[in-house]
C-alpha cells in the first residue's frame, strides 16, 4: 500500500514539474509545450492517444493566458490573429477527429517525426 502512495506522490511531483516546464516552453515560445507535455504523460504511464488529448487540453489555460498577455502588451497584431484562429479551429477540430481514428502506434510515429523535424529545422 506505501509503495503505491509513494508512486502515486511521486507522478504527481514529476506532473507538477513537466507542467512547469510545458508552461514555460509555451510562455517563451508561443507553443511547443504539447512536444515536452506528450512525452512526460507517456512517462507517466498515460496511453498515447490520452496523452496527446490531455496534452491539448491542459495547454489551453496557457495558451489564454500567454495570448492575453501578448496582447494587452501590443505584441501579437489582432489584425493577423484574428483570421489564423478560424484556421487554427478548423485544424483543432480535424485533428481532435483524426484522433479517434489513428492507431497509436502510427500516431506515437508521426509524434516523434514532427520532434525530429522541428529540431532539424531549428538547428540548421
Amino acid at each position: 500500500m506505501q509503495v503505491v502512495a509513494k508512486y502515486r506522490r511521486s507522478v504527481k511531483v514529476f506532473s507538477v514539474l513537466a507542467g512547469i516546464a510545458v508552461g514555460i516552453v509555451g510562455g517563451l515560445f508561443g507553443g511547443g509545450g504539447g512536444m515536452i507535455a506528450v512525452p512526460a504523460l507517456t512517462l507517466s504511464r498515460v496511453e498515447p492517444k490520452k496523452a496527446h488529448a490531455t496534452a491539448v487540453a491542459v495547454i489551453l489555460p496557457l495558451t489564454l493566458i500567454s495570448g492575453a498577455i501578448y496582447f494587452a502588451k501590443g505584441a501579437a497584431p489582432i489584425q493577423v490573429a484574428l483570421p489564423s484562429c478560424a484556421g487554427i479551429i478548423a485544424g483543432g477540430v480535424l485533428g481532435a477527429l483524426l484522433l479517434k481514428k489513428i492507431n497509436s502506434t502510427l500516431l506515437t510515429h508521426i509524434f516523434y517525426v514532427l520532434m525530429i523535424a522541428a529540431g532539424l529545422k531549428l538547428a540548421l
